[in-house]
C-alpha cells in the first residue's frame, strides 16, 4: 500500500488518541489562544501608549501609569497563568496519549502469533515503545499549540502590519510565501533521514538485545571483542543516519535562516523608500520591525517544529503498522468455548511450512506433510525421530501457536480453530525445555498457572513438583526472587516450577517437548517423577531424544520427513526393527 493511501487513515488513526481527551485539548488550545492574544498585544499597547498618553504631560502619564502598571500585571498574570497551564497540563495529555499508544501496541504484540516473533527482532519491537513513542507524545502536545499560537501570531501580527503598511505588508507576504514554500519542500526531504534514523535505532537495540541476553554465551567463549565489533557496526550505521539527517537539517535551518535575512533587508531597504517618500513615518517603521520580529518568529518556530514533526511521523508510521496489523492466528467468527469430555486429540492429514520469507532462514519447505495422528484420552503418546522432522511443530499446533495449511487439528472432535482460543489453550499444560521464568518471586512463577491461586494451592503445586522442600528451604520460602529468566535457580529447580504452574492450571491435555534433556541425571529423575505425577489420567504428546524416558509411554510414534512412519509400544518398535529400533541402538548399544 502506497503512502498516499495509507495517509488519510494514517491521520485519522493519531487524532482518535484526542478524542478521551478532548477536553483538556479543547483547554490547552484556548490557553495557547490566550498566549498568543496576549503576546501579539503588547506591542499594539506600546504603540497605542507611545502615540497616546506619552505624549501628553508629565502629570498625565504619572497619574494614569499606576493603572497601566495594573493592567500589564493582570495581563502577564493571566499569561503566567495560561503558561503553566500549556506547560503542565498539555504535557500530561501528550503523556496520557503516549500512554494509551503504549498499551494498543503491547495488546498488539500479545495478539500475534509465533510466527510474528519468528520474523522479528526483540530489539526492533522495544524501540517501537519507547523511542518511537516519546517522539509521537512530545509532536501531539506540541503540534497543536504550537499550530494555534504560531497561526495567531501571524495572522494577526499581518493584519496589524498590514494597517500600518499594506505596501510594505505586501513585500513581506511575497518573501514570506517563498519561506513557506521551501519548508515545505525541505520538509519532505528531511521525511526519508528521519525514517531512516528510525531503523538504523532499532537496529542498535535489537544488536544491544541480543549481546545483553547472550552475555554469559559471550563470557564463555571471551568473545567480547567480537560483540563489540557487532555493536560498533550497528552503531557506526545508526551514527552515519544521524549525520546524513543533520546534515540535511542544517542546510535546511541555514536556508531559512537566509531567508529571513532577505527579509529584514526588504523590510529596511524599501521601508526607508517609504519613509523618504513621505508615505511612513519613522516611528511607524520602528513598530513595524517590531511587528515583523513576531510575525517572523513564529515562522521559524513552525519550521523548527519541522524536525519534532517528522521524527514522530516516522514513530507513529511504525506505530500504526503493528497495531493494524492482523494476526494470522485469529478467532473465526462465532467461535465456542472447548468442551471437553474425553480429551481424545486427532491430527487428520495435517500439512504445515513455515512462511518462506522467514528472517531466521527457514527455507519455507514443508514441515508436515499429510501427517495423520491420534492421541487416546488420558493417555501418553511419544513422538521420536530425528531433529527438524516436525516434532515440536506438531506440539505447537495443538495450542494453535501456529494454524496449519491444509487438514485439522480436532479435541473431543471440534476443530481447534472452530473454538476460542482462551478456552484452547486453559485446556492444554506445555512444559518445553526452555524454561521461562518471570523476574518475580518463586510464588509468584507458579502462580502464573493459575492467577488468584491461593497459597495453600501454591504449595500444593509445588509438593506435586517436588520442589516444595527446596523452596521451604530458603530463607524467603516462596518469596525468594528467581532473577531475570530464573538465573538464581538450577536448570531441575526451573523446571520443577514450570512442572508446578502446570500442576495449578490442572489441565486436561499435557504436552511436554524434550522437558528434561537438558538436565543431569539426579535433577532428571526428579523432574520424571514430577513429570509422572503430573500426567497421570491426561491426555499427554511427550517429545523425548532420550529414548529411555519414554520406555513407558501408552504408545509411541517415529516421526521422519514430517510424517509418522512407524507406530506402536516399546516393545513392538523394537519387534519390528524398524527407525525407532534403529535409534534405540544407537543410545543404548554403542
Amino acid at each position: 500500500m502506497s503512502d498516499a493511501s495509507r495517509q488519510p487513515s494514517l491521520w485519522h488513526a493519531f487524532l482518535a488518541y484526542y478524542r478521551p481527551h478532548l477536553g483538556l485539548f479543547l483547554a490547552d488550545t484556548l490557553a495557547a489562544l490566550v498566549l498568543a492574544g496576549i503576546d501579539l498585544a503588547f506591542p499594539q499597547i506600546l504603540r497605542n501608549l507611545t502615540n497616546g498618553l506619552f505624549m501628553q504631560g508629565a502629570n498625565a502619564i504619572i497619574a494614569a501609569l499606576p493603572w497601566v502598571a495594573f493592567g500589564l500585571v493582570a495581563l502577564y498574570a493571566l499569561r503566567y497563568l495560561c503558561r503553566w497551564f500549556v506547560s503542565s497540563w498539555g504535557h500530561i495529555m501528550g503523556a496520557r496519549m503516549e500512554a494509551a499508544m503504549r498499551q494498543d501496541l503491547f495488546d498488539a504484540y500479545e495478539r500475534f502469533s509465533f510466527s510474528f516473533y519468528d520474523k522479528r527482532n526483540t530489539g526492533d519491537l522495544m524501540s517501537r515503545v519507547t523511542n518511537d513513542l516519546f517522539d509521537i507524545a512530545e509532536a501531539a502536545h506540541h503540534g497543536p499549540e504550537w499550530l494555534v499560537i504560531c497561526s495567531l501570531e501571524i495572522v494577526g501580527s499581518f493584519v496589524l502590519l498590514a494597517f500600518i503598511s499594506w505596501e510594505l505588508s505586501l513585500a513581506l507576504a511575497v518573501t514570506a510565501g517563498l519561506l513557506l514554500a521551501f519548508g515545505l519542500w525541505g520538509n519532505r526531504r528531511l521525511a526519508d533521514t528521519f525514517r531512516d534514523n528510525r531503523r538504523k535505532i532499532a537496529q542498535v537495540n535489537a544488536q544491544l538485545e541480543d549481546s545483553l541476553a547472550g552475555a554469559r554465551v559471550v563470557k564463555a567463549f571471551a568473545n567480547e571483542d567480537v560483540e563489540s565489533a557487532k555493536f560498533a557496526t550497528s552503531n557506526d550505521a545508526y551514527l552515519d543516519s544521524k549525520v546524513r539527517n543533520y546534515l540535511a537539517l542544517g542546510r535546511f535551518t541555514a536556508s531559512v535562516s537566509g531567508f529571513t535575512g532577505v527579509l529584514y533587508v526588504v523590510i529596511v531597504v524599501f521601508g526607508g523608500w517609504l519613509v523618504a517618500q513621505g508615505r511612513l513615518q519613522a516611528v511607524d517603521l520602528a513598530t513595524y520591525a517590531l511587528y515583523v520580529s513576531m510575525f517572523l518568529s513564529p515562522i521559524q518556530t513552525l519550521l523548527d517544529f519541522t524536525e519534532m514533526f517528522q521524527k514522530a511521523k516516522a514513530g507513529f508510521e511504525r506505530f500504526y503498522e503493528v497495531v493494524t496489523m492482523q494476526p494470522d492466528v485469529q478467532e473465526r467468527p462465532g467461535a465456542h468455548d472447548l468442551q471437553l469430555s474425553e480429551g481424545r486429540v486427532r491430527y487428520d492429514n495435517v500439512s504445515f511450512d513455515y512462511d518462506g520469507d522467514d528472517e531466521r532462514g527457514r527455507d519455507g519447505a514443508h514441515v508436515l506433510k499429510g501427517m495423520t495422528l491420534e492421541m487416546k484420552p488420558g493417555k501418553t503418546l511419544a513422538l521420536v525421530g530425528p531433529s527438524g522432522g516436525g516434532k515440536s511443530t506438531t506440539c505447537a499446533l495443538l495450542p494453535r501457536f501456529y494454524d496449519v495449511a491444509s487438514g485439522s487439528v480436532s479435541i473431543d472432535g471440534q476443530d481447534v480453530r472452530d473454538v476460542t482460543l482462551s478456552s484452547l489453550r486453559r485446556a492444554i499444560g506445555l512444559v518445553q525445555q526452555d524454561v521461562y521464568l518471570f523476574d518475580g518471586t518463586i510464588g509468584e512463577n507458579i502462580a502464573y498457572g493459575r492467577p488468584g491461586a491461593t497459597q495453600a494451592e501454591i504449595k500444593a503445586a509445588a509438593r506435586a513438583a517436588n520442589i516444595a522442600e527446596f523452596i521451604e528451604s530458603l530463607p524467603q520460602g516462596y518469596e525468594t526472587r528467581v532473577g531475570e529468566r530464573g538465573a538464581r535457580l538450577s536448570g531441575g529447580q526451573k523446571q520443577r516450577v514450570s512442572i508446578a504452574r502446570v500442576f495449578l492450571k490442572d489441565p486436561q491435555i499435557l504436552v511436554l517437548d524434550e522437558a528434561t534433556s537438558a538436565l543431569d541425571n539426579e535433577s532428571e529423575l526428579a523432574v520424571q517423577e514430577s513429570l509422572a505425577r503430573l500426567a497421570k489420567g491426561r491426555t499427554t504428546l511427550v517429545i523425548a531424544h532420550r529414548l529411555s524416558t519414554i520406555r513407558t509411554a501408552d504408545e509411541i510414534a517415529t516421526v521422519q520427513d514430517g510424517r509418522i512412519v512407524e507406530r506402536g509400544t516399546h516393545e513392538q518398535l523394537m519387534l519390528r526393527d524398524g527407525v525407532y529400533a534403529r535409534y534405540y541402538r544407537m543410545q543404548f548399544e554403542r
